[in-house]
Order: C-alpha cells, then structure tokens, then sequence
C-alpha cells in the first residue's frame, strides 16, 4: 500500500487541516521527515500552497484548525500548531494555540524549524535578559515606548501576546499594541514566564 493510499483511509479522502476533498497531496512534516505516515499529512492544494508560502495566506481559511488541531495523529497537531504560531497575531489563532496541549516530544517536533539542517547562521531572537524567544510568545515592555506613525506610547508593563519573530532580523519581534501591530526591539522587552 502507498504512502498516499494509507493516508488516504486514515483522513477518509479528506484534507485532514480544513477537510476539503479535491486536489488532496502528501505533505511532509519536517524538518527531517523520512516519507510515513507518521511524519505525513494529507492535505488540498489551498492549504500546501499557504504552508508552502507559494500562496497569501487566507485568515479566515485557517479557522478550520479550530477542529483539526484535536486529531490524534501527531502530525496533524504538528502541522496545526505551527500555522497558528504563524496567524498568533489574529486574537482567535492565538486563543486556540492557548487551548492545544500537545506533549513534549510532539511540542518539540513543532517548534524545530530545521535550524540543525545547515542553516549556521539562523536568526535568534533574545530579550533583554538573554533569554530566547520563540514565536507566540507573551512578552512584557520594560519601557515606555512611543509608536511612531500610530500616536500613542506603549507603556511600560505591557503585556504583549502572541509575537512573531521577524525572520532576518534578531533585534526586531512584531506584536499588538492597542490594537496596532507594531515592531518591537528586542531590548526592550522581557519574555513572560
């Protein structure tokens, strides 16, 4: 039986993220995936094309993670948990991220992003302390700062939830502000326990 045929029966011909039926395809979930079931997901054009990047990513498709992210199959969980770290800047993603428990070799799986796969030079993010931040983190301001372009000053204390990690640049992490999604250094912030 075929890689595709076993995960055919297992999603019962559907896209086991957002349960559509047409152009269904494997996907594996890296880094360092051999090609079973266990490290594949069956999944429709729409969503490989988002995960792949080749697409924009559409919010509202991803609401459907609401029910896939409960699958028993770890790369299912997987695959779920990094595209809401990815949307945790949307209240709703970042609230399903706070309810999903995966287990600690599962959550590991998740947050390896293939760094050990040759990339030397990958960007790490730390906060004031040294302390390395990961994205979806809660972070708190340890100053005030003033938006520029947005008219108001983020006060010191500030809890920021669910940030993104800004791929090239070490010193620089996005998060929302009053409702704005502003750029933050990294110097200025403390990650919350």
């Amino acid at each position: 039986m075929t890689l595709e045929n076993v995960l055919q029966t297992r999603a019962e011909g559907k896209c086991e993220l957002c349960g559509a039926t047409d152009g269904l395809r494997v996907m594996q979930v890296g880094p360092g995936t051999e090609g079973t079931p266990e490290t594949s997901v069956l999944v429709c054009g729409t969503c490989d094309a988002q995960i792949a990047g080749s697409s924009e990513v559409d919010i509202n498709h991803w609401r459907c993670l609401n029910e896939s992210m409960w699958s028993q199959e770890p790369a299912v969980q997987v695959t779920a948990w990094r595209m809401l770290t990815r949307l945790s800047g949307e209240d709703w993603a970042r609230s399903l991220l706070d309810m999903l428990y995966l287990e600690d070799g599962v959550l590991a799986w998740a947050q390896d992003n293939g760094a050990e796969d040759g990339a030397v030079d990958a960007v790490v993010h730390k906060d004031c302390n040294g302390v390395v931040l990961a994205q979806g983190d809660t972070v708190t301001l340890i100053k005030d700062l003033n938006v520029k372009g947005a008219g108001f000053t983020a006060k010191r204390g500030t809890a920021v939830r669910g940030i993104s990690l800004v791929d090239d640049n070490a010193a620089h992490i996005e998060g929302r502000v009053s409702g704005q999604r502003i750029v933050i250094l990294t110097e200025f912030v403390k990650k919350t326990a």
